[in-house]
């Protein structure tokens, strides 16, 4: 992804495109390992040196309350990112610790009834990774 793209994808949120929220952006919408602030904190602080992990924390949190971004707490103690905010599900592998997305049919879903309304679905996973298991 460009930063010209990052930048128009958060200009379509309403979101200022800073050169710190571009980046973050575009880190995440390059990867598929769901990454925690620590990651993302770890991949850009030599580009940006002034970046504080409490900066990725607000810009993601922004991301998340804007559409761009899920929060993926598989786990209680760890919160991962990830770009893909269409209905899909989370497996994590109990060994490596590595996060797959795979397909889940909305059609199939459970329809809440009673008058809710659903803001958010969640499938997660849990097992041992073709990776792992060989």
């Amino acid at each position: 992804m460009s930063m010209k793209k990052a930048k128009m994808m958060l200009e379509s949120k309403d979101i200022r495109p800073s050169f710190q929220r571009m980046k973050i952006y575009k880190l995440l919408m390059e990867t598929k390992e769901h990454p925690s602030v620590e990651t993302i904190y770890n991949e850009l602080k030599e580009e940006i040196p002034s970046l504080s992990k409490m900066t990725i924390y607000n810009t993601l949190k922004l991301f998340v309350e804007k559409d761009l971004a899920r929060l993926i707490t598989i786990e209680e103690n760890e919160a991962r990112f990830d770009a893909d905010t269409s209905v899909h599900g989370h497996f994590k592998c109990l060994k490596c610790g590595c996060v797959i997305d795979f397909p889940v049919e909305e059609t199939k879903l459970p329809a809440p009834g009673n008058g809710f309304t659903v803001d958010n679905i969640d499938f997660f996973v849990r097992g041992t990774c073709p990776g792992c298991r060989n």
